[in-house]
């Protein structure tokens, strides 16, 4: 058996590797002439999977290590009988650190904000819930949620009028509620002055040039964008109006990596008629966080992720690039392919004797998934 892999998917070699030969590659680098011979295509979001890349290969099965599947023509692989596994949920918290980083860096009292969250499912659910466990006041507009799920949600109109706006819905282009452009020049305008904007979902979710309009004409808002239309070659006029910009990362997490990938070949496993409960499930070592005296609840969510630090090398590194270059995507790929190792902070054990917490702040730590040791 052949696999052609995503280079950037951890633990690929060790888990896939006593089931066949494996090639690794980048994920952009993927075409009919690598995969023509494979029988097993193991992908992330950059890797468009459609007709046009499977056409006459022998590929019979198609992990995607992401939460998302809008690289993935699904009706295809469908009709072709081409098996398909995906990783929903795998870096939800991972996702959710993102969100809290930045609320930290540019609105530093948002616990006593209220905070609209767009689409409830995995992500936005480790969102609602780890807010929820600190008494902050949340909206969530989610039209597509089951009745029976015990989620108190609001309008489209009432969400957009948070405080902190975080966008976690998948892209959609049709159906009863496409999110493609949810927030169009009409949305954005019903903002309220200084409303933080956060879209670590999926790019084309806001119409970025009528975001740019927006914030060209001088709007009262702070926008940090993790995700952008047309990745990778990223609007360089709007990297400079935004607050806070990164590179697809917000989901980056060690452990969200290893998650995909084990979600991925345990349903590999299922397809093979083996059995997944026989195979130990790869195991992260914790680590000691920064060594930072911690003071305040702001102290530790940044000393475990400060997203200002993405922030800045995604600024250095495009610096002085002209627009439309193709250095664009080939740095906004580099800052991915070379970011990092980041940890959850469930892995993350702070030195007791740095902690000079207050009781209250220990109690909102530990609620949100801090290991104080």
């Amino acid at each position: 058996m052949k696999i052609i892999a995503d280079q950037s998917m951890p633990l690929v070699t060790e888990l896939f590797g006593p089931y066949g030969d494996i090639d690794l590659l980048p994920g952009r680098e993927i075409s009919t002439v690598e995969i023509a011979d494979a029988d097993v295509l193991l992908v992330r979001s950059v890797t468009k999977v459609d007709a046009d890349l499977l056409n006459g290969s022998k590929i019979k099965f198609v992990g995607s290590a992401t939460i998302g599947t809008d690289h993935i023509d699904l009706d295809y692989l469908q009709a072709e009988g081409v098996h398909f596994a995906h990783a929903p949920g795998c870096n939800a918290q991972s996702v959710m650190q993102y969100d809290l980083s930045v609320m930290t860096r540019l609105i530093p009292d948002w616990r006593n904000k209220t905070v609209g969250i767009v689409g409830c499912g995995n992500v936005g659910g480790s969102l609602l819930k780890a807010l929820l466990s600190i008494g902050v006041s949340c909206r969530v507009y989610d039209p597509l949620l089951c009745p029976d799920s015990g989620i108190a949600t609001t309008n489209f109109e009432a969400v957009l009028d948070s405080d902190i706006l975080c966008l976690h819905t998948p892209l959609t282009f049709s159906g009863l509620q496409p999110t493609y452009h949810l927030l169009d020049a009409k949305a954005l305008s019903k903002l309220k002055p200084g409303c933080l904007l956060i879209n670590a979902g999926r790019g084309a979710v806001v119409d970025n040039q009528a975001l740019l309009a927006r914030l060209k004409g001088g709007a009262d808002l702070l926008v940090a964008l993790d995700v952008w239309e047309s990745e990778p070659l990223i609007d360089l006029e709007l990297l400079e109006y935004v607050s806070m910009a990164s590179p697809h990362i917000a989901g980056y997490s060690l452990e969200g990596k290893v998650k995909g990938t084990s979600m991925v070949f345990k349903e590999f496993m299922n397809w093979q008629g083996a059995s997944w409960e026989e195979i130990n499930s790869p195991k992260l070592d914790a680590m000691d966080a920064c060594p930072v005296v911690i003071s305040r609840v702001a102290d530790a969510i940044l000393a475990s992720f400060d997203v200002g630090a993405d922030d800045a090398r995604m600024r250095s590194i495009l610096d002085g690039v002209k627009p439309n270059s193709n250095l664009i995507g080939e740095y906004f790929d580099r800052l991915r392919r070379e970011y990092p190792d980041r940890r959850e902070w469930k892995a993350m054990i702070f030195d007791s004797e740095r902690l000079k917490l207050s009781h209250n702040d220990c109690l909102t730590l530990t609620s949100l998934g801090f290991n104080l040791g």
